[in-house]
């Protein structure tokens, strides 16, 4: 995705862990320098979405979550960050969103669903993140 718009890019070889108060994620940093003159938001719009909340075959996973899927994910895992003059910037993706209003609030959040998932433990996983979710705003659930 990012290869036509680099001229150097480098990736871990394997993922690391990063620790958070209620889970840990695994993360692949990717460095890179892009072809002249390149701001970052085509970085983000060629990365977004990303496989992790997409799926790939990009086009075909993205028909078929419009398909079946239900809701409107709104802002959830769109692309957050900042961006300078100068077209360089830092971003990430909103795996984990809430949207409220007044005294309501949408909690969202996700689980990567691969080969050897099971149903029950992307069902825990996500209930740990939305609890984490529900308790920054205050709400026990």
């Amino acid at each position: 995705m990012l290869g036509p718009l680099c001229e150097r890019l480098a990736a871990a070889d394997a993922p690391g862990l990063r620790r958070l108060r209620h889970l840990l994620h695994l993360v692949t940093p990717i460095e890179g320098r892009t072809t002249g003159g390149r701001h970052v938001l085509e970085l983000v719009e060629a990365l977004h979405p990303t496989p992790a909340v997409g799926g790939l075959p990009r086009a075909e996973a993205s028909a078929w979550l419009v398909a079946h899927e239900g809701l409107d994910r709104g802002w959830y895992a769109g692309p957050v960050g900042w961006f300078d003059a100068a077209g360089q910037g830092s971003f990430a993706v909103a795996l984990r969103s809430a949207l409220r209003r007044g005294d309501e609030a949408r909690v969202f959040v996700g689980a990567g669903v691969v080969r050897g998932s099971t149903p029950a433990s992307e069902r825990r996983e996500t209930d740990v993140k939305a609890r984490a979710m529900l308790a920054a705003l205050g709400v026990t659930p």
